[in-house]
């Protein structure tokens, strides 16, 4: 009996701190907010993809610059107003610069330790360490080694004879973001149209695609993340982790005893292992990669402190694979899925690709495509891949009252700010007639009539995405080589519209299928 007592004393405890404390974090300090059990059934009980739940949040209360949620169970700041983002993001950035961390680096290291996950000052000196390896300069460098993928590509679509060859997108991107990030990072060459199964794209998939199993660790790591601490339990399989890091190790050492040098990641780490990668004073243009692409702030360019180790080099390069392989997939599904549904939209593209190809597409020559850029930038703004970003508050942030109901608050330390991108990019406040697929909304004449702060494919100050050039030059190179040789056209298989999959990744339910058709035949 008393063994019940206390059982049931400890468990009383247990919902008390980790569930009812919690859920009255607004209500004690007077914010408005969305219960916590709402917002839970909203996101993860009902039907709507985690991108649709992003989006209904922001359309939610539109008269509210902020509102009081919940990530899991830590409050969270629900943040609708441009301004106060910027400052968010931006001008008060040393109050956010962490982001929501539940991978723990005593658990999981490689996870823990990439930059993505690092907060601090280790994240400031792993940033400014690695920034130099993403300049338009060494984009140019590493161009050739996509444009080898991008042709070997589209030539093994050219000797299917069939007049239409129906295929799921998604399934034959990853395959070409995988060869690219395998040549371009880590220097292997792979094919992975005709071996399908490579090891390389195996382990991929392994970590990208929802298995029920990783997205229950995921969460259980989420709500419970000093348990996988204490524990060392690892959300992933340690295959994928071992499997990296033989690869990096075996890499580093050969090139070091050959003294190899070859233009792409691991060979940019090395050089920032030992401290010879710097910022290059290179004059940056309007076309530096296309409009999506975000600056390096003054942080990021200076000059990088840490030392690198064998396990901290793999840590940067898994997470730089693991944000390729299915964002940059997925952004070429949904482009090449609007331009099969709006062949006028696809045949203008298709004459800037030709023009440009008769002087040979070089790497000046693609960032000279206006309208490529318009294109791929609407493909951003209609489904961006990280649709919501999450900041940490690191040190009290008092948000002073502007509007009548509200009053000054204070978001606290530990405290996380939500600011919910795919909202903002359909908001018809911003973007006229949001759910349309117009280019033209980038084009010279109208781009500059987009209200600052609104568009934030990539994040948004000093923690944007540190491989913005590396993903719009890594789509441009393959949109222009399928453009010149094939129409892409819907098939029978093609869904009108698309459903969004309940995923936490942007996603289809049933697949994006379309159709190439060789255009010379």
């Amino acid at each position: 009996m008393m063994f019940l007592l206390i059982f049931t004393v400890v468990i009383a405890y247990v919902v008390c701190i980790y569930f009812v404390n919690p859920a009255l974090y607004w209500w004690k300090r007077r914010v408005f907010y969305v219960n916590p059990w709402t917002r839970f059934r909203q996101v993860f009980l009902n039907s709507k993809s985690f991108f649709e739940c992003a989006v209904n949040g922001y359309n939610e209360f539109p008269d509210r610059r902020y509102y009081g949620s919940y990530q899991f169970m830590t409050p969270s700041l629900f943040v609708r107003d441009l301004d106060l983002i910027k400052r968010i993001t931006v001008k008060d950035f040393d109050h956010f610069t962490d982001r929501m961390n539940f991978i723990s680096e005593k658990a999981d290291p490689l996870m823990g330790l990439n930059l993505f996950n690092l907060g601090g000052e280790k994240w400031r000196d792993m940033r400014s360490t690695l920034s130099p390896a993403f300049t338009s300069a060494k984009m140019r460098a590493m161009y050739t080694l996509m444009q080898e993928t991008a042709e070997h590509f589209v030539e093994y679509f050219l000797l299917d004879d069939n007049e239409v060859i129906e295929l799921e997108m998604k399934n034959i991107f990853s395959r070409y973001t995988n060869d690219v990030i395998a040549n371009c990072a880590f220097g292997i060459k792979c094919d992975s149209l005709n071996e399908k199964n490579n090891e390389f794209y195996t382990m991929g998939l392994n970590v990208t695609t929802p298995k029920p199993s990783n997205m229950v660790r995921g969460v259980a790591a989420a709500f419970f993340p000093k348990v996988f601490e204490v524990l060392k339990i690892k959300v992933f399989s340690t295959t994928v982790w071992d499997f990296f890091r033989k690869i990096v190790s075996e890499t580093i050492s050969y090139r070091e005893k050959e003294n190899i040098i070859r233009p792409d990641m691991i060979h940019l780490l090395m050089e920032a292992k030992k401290g010879r990668l710097r910022h290059e004073d290179e004059k940056t243009s309007e076309n530096d990669t296309g409009f999506a692409t975000v600056e390096e702030s003054a942080l990021g360019k200076s000059v990088g402190k840490m030392e690198l180790t064998h396990d901290l080099i793999t840590a940067q390069a898994l997470v730089f694979f693991l944000a390729g392989f299915d964002t940059a997939s997925t952004l070429l599904s949904f482009l090449t899925y609007e331009l099969a549904l709006n062949p006028d939209i696809q045949t203008k593209l298709q004459a800037e690709v030709d023009e440009a190809a008769k002087a040979g597409v070089s790497y000046e020559e693609i960032l000279k495509m206006k309208y490529l850029d318009q294109v791929v930038s609407e493909a951003l703004r209609k489904y961006p891949g990280g649709f919501i970003l999450v900041r940490q508050c690191v040190k009290d942030y008092k948000i002073e009252a502007e509007r009548d109901y509200e009053k000054d608050i204070v978001v606290e330390k530990d405290c996380l700010v939500t600011i919910p991108i795919s909202g903002i990019h359909r908001d018809p406040n911003y973007f006229p007639d949001p759910e349309r697929f117009d280019p033209d909304r980038f084009s010279d004449e109208n781009k500059e009539k987009i209200v600052s702060g609104s568009y934030m494919p990539f994040g948004s100050g000093p923690r944007n995405c540190i491989g913005s050039r590396f993903a719009l030059l890594e789509a441009k190179v393959l949109i222009v080589s399928l453009m010149s040789r094939f129409d892409i056209v819907p098939v029978k298989r093609t869904t009108v519209p698309i459903t969004l999959a309940k995923s936490v990744n942007l996603t289809v339910k049933d697949g994006f299928w379309l159709g190439f058709k060789n255009r010379n035949r």
